[in-house]
């Protein structure tokens, strides 16, 4: 917010109202870099962060309004997808990001729970959770998620995305086929008549690190600035954006001002598109 994105987006119409579920919250030492018996790290503070921010999503979409969570790290997803579909079963999910994040905890080599937030929400693999995570409703079904702008997929989760035939367009689809090709096809898969809610999960490192440096887990060959915009663009568009991600943006990553600078104002611009800001 310090950047100016709550003036921005109420300067295209928006009524705007700032909660921060996660204040008076401290974590910091709590914090690990050690694996549990389950194979993942940090269980109980991600859980209740997520807890939180289920809670808080969830109140929003169900009062009819249109949540944007920033993040942190895409382990949010798991709160942010779970607390949307609690309040409308309905809603397809678009998932922006180099990685799938669908790993479980048998097949996470890290342990790091934001590559994990998918395989919560859809159940796979759920005998292998931490208990922590019990709370979450696996609410997603493997044709109600697409994937747009992979290029760092774990072999676990290549064999995840096949077996349970999840739509999953890479760098080489938006290659051969271009952007806007590609949002329609992923919208074909999960939203065929364009009837159910959007439910739009933006990480920043969808997008090629020349444009957004300040971001976690850069991977390079990744979406133009412009080829980012347009999939918010397009999926305003439709009408149909229920509640929104952005996240992994990292100002203690960049390693200039002009590192900072560039991603935050991507970060602030993928929401004015998603909220309907055009060029003309």
């Amino acid at each position: 917010m310090n950047a100016g994105f709550e003036k921005q987006i109420a300067n295209l119409g928006w009524d705007v109202k700032v909660e921060n579920p996660l204040d008076d919250t401290s974590f910091e030492d709590k914090k690990t870099d050690d694996k549990d018996q389950y194979g993942v790290k940090n269980a109980a503070i991600v859980s209740e962060c997520c807890q939180k921010i289920y809670n808080a999503v969830n109140n929003s979409v169900a009062s009819g309004r249109l949540p944007i969570t920033i993040g942190g790290d895409h382990s949010i997803g798991t709160a942010t997808v779970a607390g949307t579909m609690a309040a409308r079963p309905d809603t397809c999910v678009l998932w922006i990001d180099a990685h799938a994040d669908i790993n479980t905890p048998q097949t996470t080599e890290s342990g790091n729970l934001h590559g994990c937030p998918m395989s919560f929400v859809m159940g796979l693999d759920k005998d292998s959770y931490p208990p922590e995570f019990s709370w979450v409703p696996q609410c997603l079904k493997p044709n109600k998620i697409a994937y747009i702008g992979l290029r760092d997929v774990d072999d676990g989760e290549k064999r995840i995305l096949r077996e349970n035939n999840i739509p999953a367009f890479s760098m080489y689809h938006i290659d051969k086929y271009g952007i806007g090709k590609v949002v329609e096809m992923a919208l074909d898969k999960i939203n065929p008549d364009r009837s159910a809610p959007i439910h739009l999960s933006y990480d920043v490192d969808a997008i090629d690190p020349s444009f957004v440096p300040a971001t976690g887990t850069r991977v390079e060959g990744g979406l133009t600035l412009r080829e980012g915009l347009f999939v918010a663009e397009a999926v305003a568009e439709t009408g149909l954006l229920s509640s929104m991600d952005i996240v992994e943006t990292n100002p203690l990553l960049g390693q200039t001002d002009a590192h900072i600078l560039d991603t935050v104002s991507a970060a602030c611009a993928i929401g004015r598109c998603a909220l309907g800001q055009t060029l003309l």
